[in-house]
């Protein structure tokens, strides 16, 4: 059983030039009801616009943040929260800290200067986010919770993965210039 009904939509009810029969296809999801329109012979998503994340962060971990992404889009706020918080574990794992606990982690990454200050106190909210989400209790995530969730994981992927590597691209290449 699929977990979406499709439907197409054909322009003149001909088949496009590859003689691939739909232009469109409009997918809803059965568990969450959001609609996607995809442009059949290109196989690409329409709508909603999917936003990539920055080049340079790793696939693996990349592909949790889009999933934590899906969770928001879906209205499923503390499922949002725990996939932010596997986003954040799999950033850990990826930079090699020997702690197993997210928490002692994070710490490790503080501790070998991969974060700061700021960016440590926004990892440790997210995981407290995260752990209510995983947790049962009667406090549910709320959405600008989860939508902060979201900007702060991002950001910190971005220093970690991006602005770190751009920095240090741009110290090695004023240090060339200085010998």
């Amino acid at each position: 059983m699929s977990l979406f009904d499709e439907w197409v939509i054909r322009r003149d009810g001909a088949p496009d030039q590859a003689g691939r029969p739909a232009d469109f296809k409009l997918w809803g999801c059965l568990a969450c009801g959001q609609p996607q329109l995809w442009n059949e012979p290109e196989d690409q998503r329409l709508w909603p616009q999917v936003t990539a994340l920055a080049e340079g962060i790793p696939a693996s971990i990349a592909r949790e943040m889009m999933e934590a992404r899906a969770c928001f889009d879906a209205d499923l706020y503390t499922a949002a929260a725990v996939m932010v918080r596997r986003t954040l574990e799999g950033m850990c794992i990826e930079q090699g800290t020997q702690k197993k606990a997210l928490f002692q982690a994070l710490q490790e990454l503080r501790d070998n200067g991969k974060i700061e200050g700021r960016l440590f106190d926004w990892a440790q909210a997210l995981r407290v986010l995260g752990n209510q989400g995983a947790h049962f209790s009667e406090e549910s995530v709320s959405r600008e919770d989860a939508a902060d969730a979201l900007s702060l994981a991002e950001a910190l992927l971005n220093y970690i993965y991006v602005f770190t590597a751009k920095y240090e691209e741009f110290q090695n290449r004023r240090q060339a210039r200085a010998n």
